[in-house]
């Protein structure tokens, strides 16, 4: 389409048409593009790449030393809380409890009115419990329901679970469960959990995850990382599912930082709330946050802004000449910026050829494809216009 000699392309989206003109001959004093002031959606956004893990994992451990002798489960298996996984040889521990129930009797049929009576009978009740719980630690239970997603020993190895097979990664590396000292319950285990997920192979025998309450932890700059905040919406996609996109909300915000090849980063986790199916813990992702919205504004390409000693200015084409105002910028978003005031709807903006100014704007005029455009749901990608 052409308008007034130059070409037009029209931009479709939420907030209506816009028009912007671009010429390559704004005037021999003037070389450049012009484009018109527009209005529209500004987002500005953050992204960084991550892995998906459960919010909910658990990595368990059996409280009581031995051989295994079964494994109920594989990898993968959804179970339900209070199942039992694995089993130790038990043999030892039903005669380790029967010793000390013996030995608990004897104590409560003597004198303990007496000090000495009343501290072996102490010693035999703390004797029998220690045997109760190590007979219960030969089991290792669910505490969750949710999926088997390693499993780090074999039937006939070590209860520690030093060999064995292991799946999606995602458990939370917390330490192997103690011992079961300390009161554990029955099936207890010592195990232990977090309510945080990382990828790498869990460190306990057994790792259970919540596959239905997923995840993804990016690692964000700090520069980055001080636009974030909780609540802020989140849209992630994968590289195993492909064409899939889920959206979600920033949870938590690491306080320390990780330092690789002199880059400063920060953990930041998004849960999802509609992550699509066959999605696995320890996938691939590209989570993006938004930061920053303005509606129905009017806004123009970042390239045609200039930002010095903390005033904004725009060179504008007003009857063949450049006049350069000062206007107050709003949101800087991907592809374009707010501007509050100082400038009219329809004005015509000059960005000169090869500008670089700002960051996420149209460079040199160029406009985003497929996809880009100003702002999810406002101005669209570009359409081509006709040639003149």
């Amino acid at each position: 389409m052409l308008v007034n000699g130059a070409l037009a392309v029209l931009l479709v989206g939420g907030a209506g048409v816009a028009y912007f003109s671009l010429s390559d001959d704004a005037g021999a004093s003037s070389p450049g593009r012009t484009v018109q002031v527009s209005r529209g959606t500004i987002v500005a956004s953050v992204s960084a790449s991550g892995t998906v893990a459960s919010a909910r994992s658990q990595d368990l451990s059996f409280a009581t030393s031995g051989t295994v002798d079964k494994i109920n489960v594989q990898v993968g298996d959804k179970v339900k809380k209070g199942r039992v996984l694995a089993t130790v040889d038990d043999a030892g521990a039903r005669d380790d409890l029967e010793a000390a129930r013996a030995a608990l009797d004897a104590a409560e049929a003597g004198d303990t009115s007496t000090a000495s009576g009343y501290s072996s009978y102490m010693q035999a009740k703390a004797s029998y419990n220690n045997a109760k719980r190590a007979l219960d630690g030969t089991e290792l239970v669910a505490p969750f329901n949710g999926t088997v997603i390693t499993v780090n020993g074999t039937v006939g190895g070590s209860s520690s679970g030093s060999s064995g097979s292991s799946g999606s990664s995602g458990g939370s590396s917390s330490g192997s469960g103690g011992s079961g000292g300390g009161g554990g319950s029955a099936g207890s285990s010592g195990s232990a959990g977090s309510t945080g997920s990382s990828s790498g192979s869990g460190g306990g025998f057994m790792t259970i995850a919540d596959t239905s309450r997923l995840v993804v932890t990016g690692n964000f700059t700090e520069a980055d990382v001080a636009k974030l905040k909780k609540g802020q919406e989140a849209t992630v996609t994968f590289d195993a599912v492909q064409n899939a996109q889920a959206s979600g909300k920033v949870t938590a915000i690491d306080q320390t930082a990780t330092t690789s090849n002199n880059v400063v980063q920060y953990g930041v986790t998004v849960s999802l709330t509609d992550p699509p199916a066959g999605l696995r813990i320890g996938a691939t992702a590209t989570v993006r946050v938004t930061t920053a919205r303005a509606q129905n504004v009017l806004y123009v390409p970042t390239a045609a802004v200039r930002t010095a000693g903390g005033r904004s200015t725009v060179t504008v084409l007003q009857s063949g000449r450049q006049v350069l105002r000062v206007v107050q910028a709003g949101v800087q978003g991907d592809q374009g910026t707010e501007i509050k005031s100082g400038l009219n709807e329809g004005d015509q903006v000059l960005i000169a050829v090869g500008s670089t100014a700002g960051t996420g704007g149209f460079p040199a005029g160029r406009f985003p494809g497929a996809g880009g455009g100003v702002g999810g749901g406002g101005v669209g990608g570009a359409r081509g216009g006709g040639r003149g």
